[in-house]
């Protein structure tokens, strides 16, 4: 009873503090208005800074908002914002009558938001209604204003980046940052803290889009901060689940290695643990939330966010997964990122394994040469690297972590959600990720054409015909584009096998046979294009392979080739050789181009492979594109929007310096 009585006294004087501050802004922005207008009847006042200048020199000025339906700058509402014209000029986009802003915000929900399913940014009349004391939506706080506005542009900025208007998604982002930076001097309202939370994370996932994973970290954190301080907010499980789904990319390009994360606990220091992180204590931690019994976590947000394990990405048990109480979608997201996460565990281990094999095949080879048996391969000579906390997770909890129960789990958890509402969502995006997850973790059919059994080969094609069909999942955060190619990879394996197996045989192929090697190769020729396009379109470090076209040479004809035992280049060849792949940086992709290698050449491709990967990357660097453009291409325009992204990562830096002092006192 004592500690209810505090917590209400504390509420109270938190809603008469934030009445106090209401007053005292509405004054301060009428008194401003009415200065203005004198100076204005006058013959003064100025244009409010030239866009044309350096970020960090640009004049401020204040400008009404307008946006959503929310007020206008011929009115009093908290409009007293200190924004640049550069920034001015897209508010009319965050306006609910704006065709280009709704057009850039629906390529924004099919794209990042059909995945992740985040609650809309509520509009400036919902927001003021919502808070403790509802006042007139003309008259928010400047500060809470910003806040929303800046979830608005982050979500727009993804959408003009997934339409390819990458200048524009440039201008954007640094409108996003231009209003964080408005209210990142102020206590953020409660009310408010999960759409600037959000914010925090659409940005970071803009910057890692751009390949900057040392700012993606950065901002990342800084949203772990914001959702430390949210427990029982609508919404904050459909956050933490996004967050963990596109930890799970960062966790398979880095090869789940912390030692080749960037070091920003200088800049933006981790969240102080409680005493119940993986693995940790059972019972109840040192801030009052709940551990789970069986996996040794809690499953509070705060609890979550401060977690220790989580700093740089979420790890161990699926905190999300295991929470009962949330949302059906939220944990199916969460499961499906926990399984990727052991996938890209066990593809390390194997590489590792086959590394050291060669190793010692090569010691061998020494010894009996009269050499020393010294060398080996980079990476894998140390011994097995420890057991990361989602493998000692998966291990302990087998039977409820292994990745096929967890895709099963997905899969279950899904079909839920979209029985309990009514949402025009067909979740295309969500269950393509199933369906890839499903074909990977099958065992095949050594009997079979190809050696893939009947539902393992539709898995493939579903995945591939719907990124065909909604080319704009591509852009879904978490490694959804990577789990594109490697099913190409797949149908190239398929193909070849098919072709192989045509050209032995002494009777023609059947009517189905070949029908079957028709449909797959129209599949994988469009996703193919489809794949080659978007990556041109990516940073160096951020592309998946780059898969070989298939060798429709020799004397047979360019339709079905390979089924009438013709074409396919000289006898023996494979119809797609993909020796030729441009293989990905990452170990869990490269297992799909080297599962018909024996396990040192697997070895030496895959470290040659990421020896090419940071040469191209050293290269893009060196070039000035930043490794934004594509091999070999450097035009006048990829330059000016490489310019454009180094003026607009100065005022990055400075939210980012700003983040860094407040977080740290």
């Amino acid at each position: 009873a004592e500690s209810a009585m505090l917590n209400n006294q504390a509420s109270s004087q938190q809603q008469l503090s934030y009445l106090q501050q209401l007053q005292m802004q509405q004054q301060n922005q009428l008194m401003q208005h009415q200065q203005q207008q004198q100076h204005q009847g006058r013959g003064g006042g100025g244009d409010g800074g030239d866009s044309s200048q350096p970020p960090s020199q640009r004049a401020r000025t204040s400008v009404g908002d307008g946006q959503g339906g929310q007020g206008s700058d011929s009115q009093l509402g908290g409009s007293s914002s200190n924004l640049p014209k550069s920034v001015i000029k897209h508010l009319p986009l965050l306006e609910k009558n704006s065709a280009d802003g709704n057009r850039l915000r629906s390529y924004y929900d099919l794209s990042v938001d059909e995945l992740f399913c985040l609650p809309p940014v509520p509009s400036d009349e919902e927001y003021a209604n919502r808070l403790t004391v509802p006042v007139d939506p003309r008259r928010l706080p400047r500060f809470d204003l910003a806040a929303l506005q800046a979830a608005r542009f982050a979500e727009i900025a993804l959408g003009a980046l997934a339409n390819n208007q990458v200048a524009l998604a440039l201008e954007l982002s640094n409108a996003t940052v231009m209003c964080l930076r408005e209210c990142v001097e102020e206590p953020v309202h409660p009310s408010c803290m999960y759409d600037v939370a959000r914010a925090y994370l659409l940005h970071g996932i803009f910057r890692s889009y751009r390949g900057d994973m040392v700012r993606y970290f950065k901002y990342r954190r800084v949203c772990l901060t914001h959702l430390s301080q949210l427990d029982d907010v609508p919404g904050v499980e459909a956050l933490l689940a996004a967050i963990s789904f596109h930890d799970s990319w960062a966790y398979m390009i880095h090869n789940a290695s912390e030692e080749s994360l960037p070091q920003i606990d200088d800049a933006i220091p981790p969240l102080p643990g409680s005493g119940c992180g993986a693995g940790g204590n059972v019972g109840v931690s040192g801030n009052g939330g709940k551990c789970d019994p069986k996996y040794g976590i809690s499953t509070d947000p705060s609890q979550i966010a401060s977690n220790p394990a989580n700093q740089m990405w979420i790890q161990g048990p699926p905190p999300v997964f295991i929470n009962n109480e949330a949302p059906a979608i939220s944990r199916s997201l969460d499961a499906l990122a926990c399984a990727i996460r052991s996938c890209c565990d066990q593809a390390n281990s194997r590489f590792e394994g086959m590394a050291r094999e060669m190793n010692r095949q090569s010691a061998a080879e020494g010894m009996s040469n009269g050499g020393n048996g010294g060398g080996g391969a980079n990476g894998g000579d140390g011994g097995p690297s420890s057991i990361t906390p989602t493998s000692r997770a998966v291990m302990a909890n087998q039977n409820e972590l292994c990745s096929r129960n967890m895709v099963l789990s997905a899969f279950t958890l899904l079909q839920q959600h979209e029985a309990s509402t009514s949402s025009v969502n067909k979740n295309h995006g969500h269950h393509m990720i199933v369906s890839a997850m499903d074909a990977f973790l099958e065992g095949g059919d050594e009997e079979e054409a190809g050696g893939f059994t009947d539902s393992q080969i539709q898995s493939l094609l579903s995945v591939c015909n719907t990124a065909i069909e909604h080319p704009l999942l591509l852009y879904q955060g978490g490694p959804t584009y990577h789990m594109v190619s490697d099913a190409a990879i797949l149908l190239c394996h398929l193909l070849n096998g098919m072709h192989a197996n045509r050209g032995t045989g002494d009777s023609a192929p059947g009517e189905m046979e070949a029908a079957l090697f028709d449909e797959v190769l129209d599949t994988f020729v469009s996703v193919r294009k489809l794949l080659n396009v978007h990556r041109r379109k990516l940073p160096v470090r951020l592309r998946c392979h780059g898969i070989p076209r298939p060798n429709f040479g020799g004397s047979g004809g360019a339709s079905s080739p390979g089924v009438s035992g013709e074409g396919g280049g000289p006898a023996g060849a494979p119809f797609i050789d993909l020796g030729e792949t441009l293989m990905c940086g990452s170990r869990g992709c490269q297992g799909f181009v080297l599962m018909a290698c024996s396990p040192c050449v697997a070895a030496e491709r895959a470290q040659a492979a990421t020896m090419k990967q940071e040469a191209s990357g050293r290269d893009a660097a060196a070039s000035g594109d930043g490794g934004d453009g594509a091999e070999g291409e450097v035009n006048e325009f990829d330059k000016e929007l490489y310019d454009l992204g180094v003026e607009f990562d100065l005022d990055d830096d400075a939210l980012l310096n700003v983040l860094s002092r407040i977080i740290a006192t």
